[in-house]
């Protein structure tokens, strides 16, 4: 008996969906919505529930968008897995509570971006997991600092916003010495220009937002990394609801695709910067590791062959002036790594988490500026920064 045609609520709700790609597929990734997905039976539904098979099943539990640009990650950082999350600080969080319990003890670089300062000095004690903080270029008190509950050393790769350098090879070695995960977060290198995994890091963050994506138009974090880690920080990301959303994953990685490139651009424009501001007489201090004054300058040398990515800071004076003269070129933003210069103030933004003393003991005043340099034409920036400068 023929079937009766379908009301057209029904194929309102199914039309267009039995068109698939045959013989061809998309040279761009599709957007993958979806927030749930069916199968034909209970065993590949169990198949996919127990992770037998890598099949999407609901979207808290990651997407086919996620799937793909964890994988790209993951080769770029030169691990096992990666994971990615809905901000940075998801990525972090989960990374650390895939590994810490109650009693435990971290050692973090003093210098660590505020709001993760906030998450190991005010958050996680709460949960019983305590922080001390040290200067994590001064190795013996690195060394000084480890408990027998130790079981964290979580650092930058270079700092924000006064980018010192770790010795992360070494840091590796005190932290596995001692039964502990060396935790790198890789903002401001990326890949592109250091990769923490091949020095040792067990664990490796990223805000996505910044140089991986590239452009100020997708969020999120991501966590690279051993395969246990890894697992171990999807499993507490899953259940705190850390999802990054389909098209962020998706927005990411097409701003993936040409990271070497403007990463090159962004390098050889900020050494640029770095040299001109570092002579200007109206410029007290520069901190970028290609200055042979930075005090980590030969050790950047040896790790970063390739370039320090864009980023520098400078203690310029009247710096809401310059500010204000640069108004309509170079915009003040409280992020960074567009493909735009931008200028971001520290101790109002990245770093207000932090009590003011702190901020001070590190080196953090008001008068200092983090300058993310863009891919721009260097003549054309260096024009716009000396006229400010001089005016």
């Amino acid at each position: 008996m023929p079937r009766s045609p379908l009301d057209l609520t029904t194929l309102a709700a199914r039309a267009g969906e039995e068109a698939r790609p045959s013989g061809s597929v998309p040279l761009a990734e599709p957007i993958y919505q979806s927030t749930v997905y069916a199968f034909p039976d209970l065993e590949a539904l169990e198949r996919a529930m127990s992770g037998e098979e890598i099949n999407p099943f609901y979207y808290r539990n990651g997407t086919p968008n996620a799937g793909t640009l964890e994988r790209a990650l993951a080769a770029l950082e030169g691990t096992e897995a990666a994971l990615v999350a809905a901000s940075g600080m998801a990525a972090i969080s989960a990374a650390l509570l895939g590994v810490l319990q109650s009693g435990d003890h971290v050692v973090a670089d003093a210098r660590v971006y505020g709001v993760s300062y906030a998450l190991l000095a005010e958050e996680l004690p709460r949960l019983g997991i305590h922080t001390t903080f040290v200067d994590a270029c001064d190795l013996e008190a690195v060394e000084a600092a480890f408990r027998p509950e130790t079981r964290v050393l979580h650092v930058e790769s270079l700092t924000n916003p006064l980018m010192t350098v770790p010795d992360v090879p070494r840091l590796a070695d005190l932290a596995h010495e001692r039964g502990a995960v060396l935790s790198v977060d890789n903002t401001f290198a990326s890949p592109a220009v250091f990769r923490p995994a091949e020095h040792g890091a067990d664990l490796v963050t990223h805000s996505v937002s910044k140089y991986l994506s590239g452009h100020s138009n997708a969020f999120g974090g991501v966590v690279c990394g051993r395969a246990d880690l890894v697992a171990a920080a999807r499993t507490r990301l899953t259940r705190l609801g850390g999802t990054m959303s389909a098209f962020d994953a998706w927005m990411t990685l097409q701003g993936l695709k040409t990271l070497g490139l403007r990463m090159r651009a962004h390098s050889g424009n900020a050494q640029a910067v770095a040299d001109v501001l570092a002579n200007h007489p109206r410029v007290r201090a520069v901190y970028h590791p290609g200055l042979s004054d930075h005090p980590q300058f030969h050790r950047a040398m040896e790790l970063y062959p390739n370039g320090f990515g864009g980023m520098l800071s400078a203690d310029i004076d009247d710096a809401p002036a310059f500010v204000r003269a640069l108004a309509g070129r170079i915009p003040l933003a409280p992020s960074l790594a567009d493909v735009v210069t931008t200028l971001s103030w520290p101790w109002g933004t990245s770093h207000r988490a932090l009590p003011e003393a702190e901020r001070r003991r590190l080196g953090i005043t008001p008068g200092l500026l983090r300058l993310s340099i863009g891919i721009e034409d260097i003549g054309d920036l260096l024009g716009e920064l000396e006229e400010a400068l001089e005016g």
